[in-house]
């Protein structure tokens, strides 16, 4: 089925799930305990890495720097974004709000004028907010940083000029350092610690020579990413900040292997997200609680004595951090729009919503095919080769091009979403519970389904530029 609607219809239809509606959240239970020690927070930001590729999250990444950020913190088992890709994932972060809403739904996008970020949250208490590294984001209005030196990755020696300065001045910090790897071209890091023909490819890739160096160089990225991890926690070290600085590693949405970025499997929304606070965070602790990176700007706020904006659609989990409270929200939500992107459809809008155990998807156009950008390269090239004599690559290429307008997964069974269980009549309750849940989010978030997708371009950097003349 096609589920296109119309914005009029759509909001008709499912306006009356928002009352219901709830994305959990904790109190200001710890604001003013804060108040007087005002922490610092660095934020490590990587590209297209799949949380499952980090050594600390069962993966074959040699990542020791972030294994020992683990180690001494908390790792947190069900993460996710908002968007699996880097423009509206910086958004959803840096806003405290969900794409649609932020106006930052397809790449490349910027937010709607009037959007505040957490830059206006966090100076009037006092601190001083830097970005060094790969940016994305738009408008500086919306994002005034401290914007450092660093053009795609963090510049280290621009990191311990801010922290020292910092210092000087007697003021708290935030840092959000951003690095660009692994995304694409794989071409940093040693990938003589890999070996293609030893390693173990995730169930949903085709097994080609292709596909294995592309990985092995993919990994060695995520390596190289873990050494920029080590420097910046040794700025912390040298001015004496560890103690008194949360810091947190992500790993943004999945790499751009197919089924992971621009998809909203897990593969492709979940991340790694790793919090360590010493003395405040219980060392190598697992979380097993449901956090979204909309959560991110009420969580710092409140860690800073602050009290989170009631706009935000973030809600904080400091509490969880801080060993007070187990769980957070009982489901998370998700879109995806290839509206826009390099060698995408036209239009393919995708929405989710995620519980504990399911996860419901809707494409909103079936009857297109899905494309982007992987599919001119050659790893794809070598899948297609393949299916022509390979019932199972040509399976996983018909899954990822072409997919049923309604998609129901148990995440827990089959965590590579495998098994569509949408038209099994065993689970018609769970499929209609969670497709109430996702109409009504949409309807809170103004998005419309087809009518929002085919509004995407007007969203983008470029349309600003041209209509403004100006740039960004």
């Amino acid at each position: 089925m096609a589920l296109i609607f119309g914005r009029r219809e759509f909001l008709k239809v499912v306006g009356a799930g928002v009352v219901g509606l709830s994305i959990g959240g904790a109190g200001e239970a710890f604001g003013k305990a804060m108040k007087s020690e005002r922490p610092n927070f660095l934020f490590i930001l990587a590209d297209d890495c799949t949380y499952r590729d980090i050594g600390c999250y069962g993966g074959q990444g040699y990542t020791p720097n972030i294994d020992r950020l683990a180690g001494e913190g908390m790792r947190f088992s069900h993460s996710f974004g908002a968007a699996p890709m880097c423009s509206p994932a910086r958004h959803n972060i840096y806003t405290g709000l969900y794409p649609v809403k932020s106006g930052a739904y397809p790449n490349h996008a910027y937010a709607k004028a009037g959007t505040k970020s957490i830059v206006h949250y966090l100076k009037p208490l006092g601190y001083r907010v830097g970005l060094s590294g790969k940016r994305h984001i738009a408008t500086k209005e919306v994002f005034p940083f401290e914007y450092l030196a660093g053009n795609k990755n963090p510049d280290m020696k621009a990191v311990d000029g801010f922290v020292a300065g910092a210092k000087a001045e007697g003021k708290p910090f935030c840092l959000f350092a951003c690095s660009n790897e692994p995304h694409t071209p794989w071409n940093k890091g040693d990938v003589s610690r890999y070996k293609a023909d030893k390693l173990k490819l995730p169930p949903y890739l085709v097994d080609t020579a292709e596909t294995r160096e592309g990985y092995a160089k993919y990994l060695a990225e995520i390596t190289y990413l873990d050494g920029q991890v080590g420097e910046l926690l040794g700025v912390l070290d040298k001015h004496g900040f560890k103690e008194n600085t949360l810091v947190i590693f992500t790993s943004e949405q999945g790499c751009s292997l197919p089924f992971g970025k621009w998809t909203c499997y897990d593969t492709g929304l979940q991340n790694a997200f790793v919090a360590r606070w010493p003395g405040r965070i219980k060392a190598d602790s697992v979380s097993g609680a449901m956090i979204e990176y909309v959560d991110v700007v009420s969580t710092f706020v409140e860690a800073a004595g602050g009290k989170p904006d009631a706009v935000l659609d973030g809600a904080s989990y400091l509490g969880v951090l801080l060993g007070k409270k187990d769980e957070h929200k009982e489901y998370v939500y998700g879109l995806m729009t290839t509206r826009g992107i390099i060698n995408g459809s036209d239009h393919y809008g995708i929405r989710q919503v995620r519980s504990r155990r399911f996860k419901y998807i809707v494409n909103l156009t079936p009857d297109v095919k899905f494309q982007n950008i992987v599919m001119k390269e050659g790893i794809y090239a070598s899948w297609r080769k393949k299916a022509e004599n390979d019932s199972e690559a040509a399976d996983k290429i018909e899954r990822y091009e072409n997919r049923p307008g309604e998609e129901l997964y148990d995440v827990v069974k089959d965590p590579y979403e495998w098994d569509n269980l949408a038209e099994k009549p065993k689970f018609a309750k769970v499929k209609k519970e969670l497709r109430g849940k996702l109409f009504a989010w949409m309807a809170e978030q103004g998005d419309a389904g087809q009518a929002t997708e085919m509004e995407a371009l007007e969203h983008q950097e470029r349309y600003l530029k041209k209509r403004t003349g100006k740039g960004l």
